[in-house]
């Protein structure tokens, strides 16, 4: 059995952390002392590794949720259940890096524009697009 500092130290993850888990029902401990000190046990120790895998994954807390009652029973789940929340979470991600990649475009034209000297912002080219807004355009338009 693991107190919450052993276990922190195991699976990198905080002690902060893994009370969060357990107040948001992903985690539980599987005892308490009598002065309340959480105690994990081996199986512990693997949902805490599952849900500290999934979270790096992308995966939210509902989604982590919805993946710990598969795990517990996969019985009465279809690995279809599975696929489809894995797809919706790629399909967030894809979005995601489109619109990073929107603002990659965006800060490099704002870059571009810009002649970067030691003179006064008075007519700095980056300041002014974002003030008249007009890069939005500009960074759709190179799409």
């Amino acid at each position: 059995m693991l107190k919450i500092s052993e276990l922190s130290a195991q699976s990198g993850l905080s002690a902060h952390t893994l009370r969060f888990y357990e107040k948001n029902g992903l985690i539980n401990a599987s005892s308490r002392s009598e002065a309340g000190y959480r105690y994990y046990n081996e199986a512990d120790v693997r949902r805490v590794e599952f849900v500290k895998t999934a979270r790096n994954a992308g995966f939210s807390l509902e989604d982590i949720a919805q993946l710990l009652s598969i795990r517990v029973d996969k019985q009465s789940h279809s690995c279809q259940e599975v696929t489809d929340l894995t797809r919706h979470k790629l399909h967030e991600v894809n979005a995601k890096i489109d619109e990073l990649q929107s603002m990659q475009q965006t800060l490099q034209i704002l870059l571009d524009s810009c002649c970067g000297g030691p003179e006064k912002a008075t007519h700095c080219s980056i300041m002014e697009a974002l003030d008249e807004g007009e890069i939005r355009d500009q960074a759709r338009s190179k799409k």
